[in-house]
């Protein structure tokens, strides 16, 4: 990001705007809502000015900004609509010691203001480092909708009863607190009015100041294919609770945002033959900090429930009494599918399908080729590119159709997503060439549909 967004107390402090017109009127409607000291120069202000100024919500200067008028100011807006006075006031308010910000000129100014959703004391502001101002009115009219007005009265109460609260331990026990009130007695209090909200809040704090802590506790966890949007509800639900997320190499940088910034990040990556975490020391983590009392994520690419040792890790956390849950995620094979505009299964094609990994090649040898080698059968192969020639070999062998056709689905929805075409009898040599390195699911049996090579980068064409 180029602006990095912070919120800088105002209360007390100065903040100058040059300029009179309609520009200078749509910041000072925003700014008028903090509690700073706002100075306004304009020689021809606007009646709203002088209204406002009469009103004793700003100091108006009926004159053109000159030197000195900025000095103790932490803040600067040039509003004149005028380039050439723009550049003159913003000058001295430089030199002056202010942060800078000319409307409509991201280029010169220090810092950009955000649309803001404002319930007081909840402030909500969304940037777009000034490329989409539309889009970010749009963000804030969305939000403004899906925001109680209550929002507001429930976090004022809370922040005067955070001293109350703090008698709770420090980190889970007092943010379970919170999340009780704010999202279960706190709502259902505050229609009966401020003095129902605070009974509800010494009611909740007594309930959990006799609560017993909560048990450490393991939730695995689907990442899907990498697309954030396809994380589910309750993942990311689990994300924002979790204590510490361990988490696989394959897992987006998008998807690890989603985590509470607090939470322990511990990569466990493992890469097909090459470095990795041991599969026992991944089990030693889940134990440690889920007896430590901590809530942990095991985050896991796909489904966590195909090909990705779920059962090594329950089993030892099983021998030591811990409890879990299994948070289903959007397997790869449903993602590159989706991506080449096919489908698992066809009516009159095949009624089922095969989901092999090319990771493991001693359990490769006891697969039935021979059926998977018949006609119209469909294989999603995980983890392939390494044993392509291996595949190819064996499914030769036992009598499949060099033409049949593979397609080769490398990041599935994520974008940097690339598509290979190819037959079983091209497939180690056509894999060389289009040089993959992330990670790649190949489907047997299937090509991508007219639809989607319309609209998808195909590395057949690239490698023409």
């Amino acid at each position: 990001m180029d602006h990095f967004p912070i919120f800088l107390s105002t209360k007390g402090q100065r903040i100058v705007l040059s300029g009179g017109g309609e520009a200078a009127l749509a910041k000072l409607r925003l700014l008028m809502k903090s509690q700073a000291k706002i100075s306004v120069y304009a020689a021809d202000p606007a009646p709203e000015l002088v209204q406002w100024a009469e009103a004793g919500r700003i100091t108006l200067h009926k004159r053109a900004l000159r030197l000195g008028d900025v000095l103790c100011a932490k803040l600067f807006y040039a509003a004149d609509e005028d380039a050439i006075e723009d550049a003159r006031t913003a000058a001295i308010a430089r030199a002056e010691g202010a942060l800078v910000n000319i409307v409509d000129n991201l280029h010169d100014s220090a810092f950009i203001t955000p649309a803001i959703v404002d319930r007081d004391p909840v402030t909500i502001a969304i940037g777009t480092e000034g490329a989409a101002p539309v889009l970010a009115r749009a963000i804030k009219a969305d939000l403004e909708e899906r925001l109680p007005a209550t929002l507001g009265t429930l976090a004022r109460i809370g922040k005067g009863f955070r001293k109350m609260a703090d008698a709770l331990p420090f980190g889970r026990p007092r943010r379970d607190f919170w999340r009780d009130y704010y999202f279960n007695a706190g709502p259902r209090a505050v229609a009966d009015g401020e003095a129902a909200v605070g009974e509800a809040l010494d009611t909740l704090l007594a309930d959990h100041l006799t609560r017993a802590a909560r048990a450490g506790h393991i939730a695995f966890v689907g990442g899907g294919p990498g697309d954030p949007e396809l994380l589910t509800l309750k993942a990311r639900r689990a994300l924002d609770e979790a204590d510490v997320v361990i988490y696989d190499r394959l897992i987006s940088p998008e998807i690890l945002e989603l985590a509470r910034r607090e939470a322990l990040m511990i990569d466990v990556g493992k890469e097909g033959f090459g470095p990795s975490t041991s599969q026992e020391t991944i089990n030693d983590l889940l134990v440690e900090h889920a007896q430590n009392g901590a809530q942990v994520v095991r985050l896991k690419s796909g489904d966590a429930t195909v090909f990705g040792r779920l059962d090594e890790e329950i089993d030892a956390v099983d021998a030591h009494n811990i409890g879990w849950h299994i948070v289903p995620g959007i397997t790869s094979a449903s993602a590159a599918v989706a991506a080449i505009g096919q489908s698992l299964t066809k009516r009159n094609r095949n009624a089922s399908v095969r989901f092999l990994t090319g990771h493991d090649m001693k359990g490769f040898a006891d697969h039935d080729w021979a059926t998977l080698a018949r006609p119209g059968e469909v294989a999603a192969i995980y983890m392939g590119k390494k044993s392509a020639r291996f595949i190819q070999g064996r499914l030769i062998m036992h009598g499949a159709d060099r033409t049949t056709p593979v397609t080769v689905i490398e990041n599935a929805s994520r974008p940097e997503q690339r598509i290979l075409e190819t037959t079983l009898g091209r497939l180690p040599v056509d894999l060389t060439d289009a040089d993959m390195n992330g990670p790649a699911l190949t489907f047997y049996g299937l090509a991508p549909r007219a639809a989607a090579l319309a609209s998808t980068e195909i590395l057949q064409e690239e490698m023409a």
